[in-house]
């Protein structure tokens, strides 16, 4: 179901400042609670590992916001492809008993929040200065801002298996974030990145430098 994807969560859905969210120790105790009778048991989870942990998504979905779906999207080959989650697996590996599988998937979801606030941070030092129009501010703080993006999602994602699908989702969130909207920067990051990058690799300086570049034009180029 697609509106359990994180690949497809807008910045909208994702926004820290749109959607709050506290979790202190007790609550964390008692959101575990509720998870633990929505897990799968070990071997349905082996045998259907991408649909097993549907029930749980669609709980915290359901209960903090649609962001939550992305508390899985561990790095490499895990239930979604490409992922910063490093505390989750994969439902085959992570998914053992309730009482110890619950508390992980609530770690796991602090960390895709914790994710989620630190980008916020970084899109607000990246965006051009107060007041600027996006396609008057130099080009320069679009370079900067997609240089910095990739290489911090490289290095979150390790760079393993369809990393790059968040990297692009990445840069699409900080465009929204500066107020361009959703068509527009699904064009410019298309046609910045273009099969630039790969699996298993990160690109090298050259290459972030030409994505960045085209990045930066793309933006320039709004009309």
């Amino acid at each position: 179901m697609s509106e359990l994807w994180a690949r497809t969560l807008t910045w909208a859905e994702v926004d820290p400042a749109q959607h709050p969210f506290e979790m202190d120790a007790d609550a964390a105790e008692k959101v575990a609670s509720l998870v633990a009778p929505l897990l799968p048991n070990a071997d349905v989870a082996r045998e259907d590992r991408r649909r097993s942990l549907d029930p749980v998504t669609e709980f915290l979905a359901g209960r903090y916001g649609r962001w939550a779906c992305g508390w899985n999207w561990s790095v490499g080959e895990g239930d979604v492809d490409g992922g910063v989650v490093e505390v989750w697996c994969c439902s085959s590996d992570s998914v053992t008993t309730p009482g110890a599988t619950a508390p992980l998937v609530i770690e796991a979801l602090q960390e895709w929040r914790g994710w989620l606030e630190d980008l916020t941070e970084r899109f607000a030092v990246l965006a051009p200065p107060d007041s600027t129009p996006v396609s008057s501010a130099d080009l320069w703080h679009w370079e900067r801002a997609c240089t910095r993006l990739v290489t911090v999602v490289a290095d979150r994602t390790q760079a393993e298996s369809g990393w790059y699908g968040h990297c692009m989702q990445v840069l699409r969130w900080f465009l929204a974030y500066n107020g361009i909207d959703e068509g527009q920067t699904e064009e410019i990051v298309k046609n910045a990145v273009g099969g630039r990058f790969g699996s298993w690799i990160a690109p090298d300086v050259s290459v972030v430098d030409a994505v960045s570049s085209r990045f930066a034009i793309g933006v320039g180029g709004i009309r």
